[in-house]
């Protein structure tokens, strides 16, 4: 029987994925990032019901998951060309709802990290497979990487929230239970709505680099990429697992309603989260080395703002940091689709992501041990010099010139 052009292809749609694969495959982002920040928002109820004196004590149990979001992102990449991406983003989100029940079931510190760090090891899955998936097809992956990003940060919005109204009005374990039940059925819906692929990512033709560079820059730019994610993620990784004690500790004697500090971690989260819509769109058409620049030197000042702020002035310097930080978030991705065949995108993501987010897991273990020995205020200036760390590497990018205006895509 005679196989036809139209059903050679994985790609339903001449512009990408069904809408309906789109929309799971951004609520993917949002589960990624809920369920690594359930442990920190819930940390201190944790710590009470399992013995520890202090949050900060039990914080460092957490690191196994971070390491493992890491490590694992390398074989996951690399399974997501080789067997197809279909496939892996069924057992990630199976996966992530299973080890979050285990999570749930958990009676101790060590059984507890345990059960993170193979939430860990399925969460690897979700970046180097699901953002290749998503790209692959569109004609302004910019615009498609901003707005998976604002999904993926409403995701922390949303454990923010809803983590601390169901750790107030139920406890820590129904706050892993339920989305752990919603990411199983999420995987279900995704087996059932997503084209099969007759032909794993390797083995496709076309999907080629939008900027062509020599074997050496394409060596250097991968270098440079990898440096700016991992410095990019201590400062993702300390500040959203920090941020629900920083404020609680801004508002001490003023708010003390774990409630109400979730509300407003939300609140922050939520707008800070738009920032990528803005950068994608932006990535598409301006200079792509001089934006991601002036978004890193940005941070720089504001960083000190919020450690020299309390009560709602820390709320809005607070509130302006994440908003450059999660703007940078969409760099790390484009990168990828600007210099990378989509052959081989999930498995330099997942190389670029190993190196990135297992060094950047360190930033998770400091966290509680460098509150309790500097306090916050002095961790955010180590923050700051972090983001000028960060300008300084991004600044090896190579040259090219500005991208031109693109036409719309529908996202």
């Amino acid at each position: 029987m005679t196989t036809t052009a139209s059903t050679a292809t994985p790609v339903a749609h001449p512009d990408g994925l069904p809408g309906i694969v789109k929309l799971l495959l951004n609520i993917g982002h949002a589960v990624d990032h809920m369920f690594l920040l359930i442990f920190a928002t819930a940390v201190s109820s944790i710590a009470v019901e399992f013995g520890f004196a202090n949050w900060t004590d039990l914080m460092p149990y957490g690191v196994g998951a971070f390491a493992l979001f890491g490590l694992g992102a390398l074989p996951a990449g690399r399974l997501g060309d080789l067997w197809g991406r279909r496939i892996m983003m069924i057992i990630f989100f199976v996966g992530m709802g299973v080890a979050a029940l285990l999570v749930a079931a958990t009676q101790n510190a060590w059984q507890l990290a345990a059960a993170l760090t193979l939430l860990g090891a399925f969460a690897a899955i979700y970046h180097p497979v699901g953002i290749p998936m998503l790209v692959q097809g569109v004609p302004n992956p910019g615009a498609v990487i901003g707005l998976n990003g604002l999904a993926g940060n409403l995701g922390i919005a949303v454990a923010a929230l809803v983590t601390g109204f169901l750790v107030q009005w139920i406890g820590w374990r129904t706050a892993f239970i339920v989305p752990g039940l919603v990411s199983i059925g999420c995987g279900i819906a995704f087996a059932m709505v997503c084209p099969h692929e007759t032909e794993s990512p390797s083995k496709r033709k076309g999907g080629k680099a939008k900027v062509a560079l020599t074997p050496q820059m394409l060596l250097r730019a991968f270098a440079v990429m990898t440096a700016a994610a991992a410095v990019s993620t201590i400062l993702f990784n300390f500040t959203t697992n920090g941020n629900a004690h920083l404020l609680a500790d801004g508002f001490t004697g003023v708010l003390d309603d774990p409630a109400a500090i979730g509300i407003m971690l939300a609140v922050i989260y939520t707008i800070a989260s738009f920032a990528q819509i803005v950068v994608g769109r932006l990535i598409d058409r301006v200079a792509f080395k001089p934006l991601q620049v002036w978004i890193s030197i940005i941070q720089i000042p504001l960083l000190i703002w919020a450690a020299h702020s309390q009560s709602w002035g820390l709320f809005v310097a607070l509130l302006a940091v994440m908003i450059f930080v999660f703007g940078a978030i969409p760099f790390t991705d484009a990168m990828i689709v600007r210099y990378v065949d989509d052959r081989l995108r999930s498995r330099v993501a997942g190389m670029r992501l190993t190196v990135a987010f297992g060094f950047s897991s360190l930033a998770v273990w400091a966290l509680g041990p460098l509150v309790k020995t500097v306090g916050f205020s002095t961790s955010l200036w180590i923050l700051a010099g972090i983001a000028a760390i960060k300008a300084a590497i991004v600044m090896l990018l190579p040259d090219e010139p500005a991208t031109p205006a693109a036409e719309p895509v529908r996202v």
